[in-house]
């Protein structure tokens, strides 16, 4: 064989091996992506978190958690409680999951709980409940009932009682938090400048939505996560730790306020993670 005829096959099983060698690696590169994407789907898509908020607040006091929960890839749905009855308000919430497709995590801050704990029972879409300074009421207990278990809540004295008319004609009374109280009573662990905003925007709650007893709870059949504020003054953290315990919940403290959600919205956050991850 000439030198030249021995350049030209050796040339040629270079361009072969360096062919195969390349489609060897767009095979790695495609397959890896591919196993990858199984995994992911193995586990679920992520699922909806849906807040609830209680007494005194709105919506806008989830505004820190919805920001961090949505960062992290969750679809968010933060519900406007009605706070006219526990009843009534349960079955707000129930019509608001039945239009969400697909696996829930419900939180629910303080009398919140109790709406949570009502409307998830029998919802095969609810994966996990999550109690944030919370009421996590037992079959016929009320909020008023629970907060008075153990001494500690200073809430009565800050209240301020207003007359209104039921929907359906019958006289019943509005209760807010007095302004001047409000930092004290709810928020003390966040600036004045924002307390004093969320004193004047507050949602009343009624006499009698904190009077009513619950009807059987979810935290019986789905599981829980409880966070205990140690400095509530709502809801005693003894009160809150009682519940928790009652319930066989995950349970976390944090130094903080009622209005927790507020002043600790990572911790918030994460628990609610903490849960949505153990049930995906």
């Amino acid at each position: 064989m000439n030198r030249t005829s021995r350049a030209s096959r050796v040339r040629s099983t270079l361009t072969v091996l360096a062919g195969a060698s390349i489609a060897a690696g767009l095979l790695a590169t495609t397959v890896a992506p591919a196993s990858a994407g199984k995994g992911t789907a193995a586990q679920g898509p992520k699922p909806t978190i849906v807040l609830v908020h209680g007494a005194f607040a709105d919506s806008t006091s989830w505004n820190d958690v919805i920001g961090r929960l949505r960062h992290d890839g969750y679809p968010v749905v933060a519900v406007a409680n009605p706070l006219r009855s526990l009843s009534g308000d349960s079955a707000y919430l129930k019509n608001v999951l039945a239009g969400i497709d697909g696996p829930v995590v419900l939180a629910g801050h303080s009398y919140g709980g109790s709406v949570i704990s009502n409307a998830a029972t029998g919802n095969k879409n609810v994966k996990a409940l999550v109690y944030l300074a919370a009421f996590l009421p037992e079959k016929g207990e009320s909020a008023v009932d629970l907060s008075e278990r153990f001494p500690g809540s200073t809430l009565g004295d800050a209240l301020r009682s207003v007359p209104v008319t039921n929907a359906d004609g019958s006289q019943g009374t509005d209760l807010y938090i007095q302004n001047d109280k409000f930092r004290h009573q709810f928020a003390a662990d966040v600036p004045r400048n924002e307390t004093d905003l969320m004193a004047v925007t507050q949602r009343p709650i009624t006499e009698a939505a904190l009077a009513e007893g619950a009807a059987e709870p979810a935290w019986k059949t789905v599981p829980s996560w409880v966070l205990v504020a140690t400095r509530d003054l709502n809801i005693p953290a003894a009160v809150q730790r009682f519940m928790a315990e009652r319930a066989d919940a995950h349970t976390a403290e944090v130094r903080a306020s009622h209005a927790v959600s507020v002043s600790q919205p990572g911790k918030v956050t994460d628990v609610i993670e903490d849960a949505a991850h153990a049930v995906r």
